[in-house]
């Protein structure tokens, strides 16, 4: 499945020559790159995705494959994508930050898919410069922050304030196995009944988003020029094969597709 709209030649060879833009702080995460076909995956975090200049292919597990511009997809919810080489913006939002809720604004004419929202792209100008602009990196935080501030105001939705804090214990420790029990304690609560009322309210296991937190470390790490054995024992895995077998699982695809050439 490939991209129902491609570019046009020249504007492809201009745009081809654009390094992929990672930028990751503690309330979000934004990819701008292009990419190819993303294997069936998932993320301990919603997610929205779109296609910067066209459409791409989307398949939710268990549905059939749609084109669309622009999707927000529920943490927990395993989907796959093919853009056909083009570029995709993704925006990953804490949920500590806003519910997943907070990113629908940015998808309009939606119709919903099994635990996704499909339409079409709102603010794509913005995405689409930061990816167009090589110096974006120097105002990607303060810009994302701006569009995230502005979509979650239609959510009235708000993290249990125990797993609020246990997502920021976290922060301090991304490149830590904290046990369980001690982040349950920290809340007052017991194993078995904090990792209930986790999965609840995220989407997703304890232990899969705490991977996920590792995992924004490396990506940190590389797109400030560290190699990817030095990203790797920085954010607590063991080794580089470690690392790649995580990110696989939770991207669809190999690190050294999104983050070889990253900006830095």
């Amino acid at each position: 499945m490939t991209s129902g709209r491609r570019l046009h030649e020249p504007a492809t060879m201009a745009i081809g020559r654009l390094n992929p833009l990672w930028h990751v702080d503690e309330e979000q995460a934004f990819f701008a790159g292009p990419l190819d076909h993303n294997t069936i995956h998932q993320h301990s975090v919603p997610v929205y995705l779109a296609g910067l200049y066209g459409t791409f292919g989307l398949r939710i597990a268990g549905a059939e494959w749609l084109n669309c511009r622009a999707a927000v997809i529920s943490a927990g919810v395993a989907y796959e994508f093919d853009v056909g080489g083009d570029p995709l913006a993704v925006l990953y939002i804490e949920p500590n930050v806003a519910p997943g809720e907070a990113l629908t604004p940015l998808v309009h004419n939606t119709r919903e898919v099994t635990g996704a929202l499909v339409g079409s792209a709102g603010e794509i100008s913005m995405m689409r410069e930061l990816y167009e602009d090589r110096s974006s990196s120097q105002w990607a935080g303060q810009a994302l922050k701006d569009l995230v501030a502005f979509s979650k105001q239609r959510s009235a939705r708000e993290l249990d304030p125990r797993v609020s804090f246990a997502i920021e214990f976290m922060q301090g420790h991304n490149d830590d196995l904290v046990p369980v029990r001690e982040v349950a304690g920290s809340v007052g609560l017991s194993a078995s009944r904090f990792q209930h009322l986790f999965s609840q309210q995220i989407g997703v296991p304890f232990r899969r988003y705490r991977g996920w937190r590792r995992l924004r470390v490396a990506i940190l790490e590389i797109s400030n020029g560290s190699n990817f054995t030095t990203a790797a024992h920085a954010a607590g895995f063991s080794d580089q094969a470690h690392f790649a077998h995580v990110f696989r699982r939770t991207f669809g695809a190999p690190p050294s597709r999104s983050l070889l050439r990253v900006r830095t």
